[in-house]
């Protein structure tokens, strides 16, 4: 690895990889980006129905925050009352097959992982 490249590693401003994880790395934000990847276009009762765990207040926060990052897309009816639904976006749905990669690792891995929690803390 080049000098140059060891160096974007030391700001996370300036890497890629900690910048983008901090943002989709946190308890909430792959879970609803996969739960949209699952359903397709969803209201915002319905995420949080079937990620009940969540505080409403988080959740939006959540979208905002993937909104922003142009991961998901927020579509608002001119309805009464109005409607507004959240669908992945083209980027989203790039980032899909990484986060499944992610999910079938730690699905393979998380029996071992307790293991050797429990044997280290011994």
């Amino acid at each position: 690895m080049t000098e140059k490249k060891l160096e974007n590693f030391a700001v996370s401003e300036q890497c890629p990889v900690r910048n983008v994880l901090d943002r989709i790395g946190d308890k909430w934000s792959m879970l609803v980006l996969l739960v949209l990847d699952e359903a397709g276009v969803l209201r915002f009762n319905e995420i949080h129905k079937y990620i009940h765990s969540i505080s409403q207040k988080m959740l939006s926060t959540t979208l905002k925050t993937l909104e922003a990052d142009d991961l998901v897309v927020r579509k608002i009816y001119p309805e009464v009352p109005p409607r507004v639904e959240y669908q992945l976006s083209e980027r989203g749905k790039s980032l899909i097959p990484h986060l499944q990669n992610l999910v079938d690792w730690a699905n393979e891995n998380f029996d071992s992982i307790l293991e050797s929690r429990e044997a280290f803390a011994r």
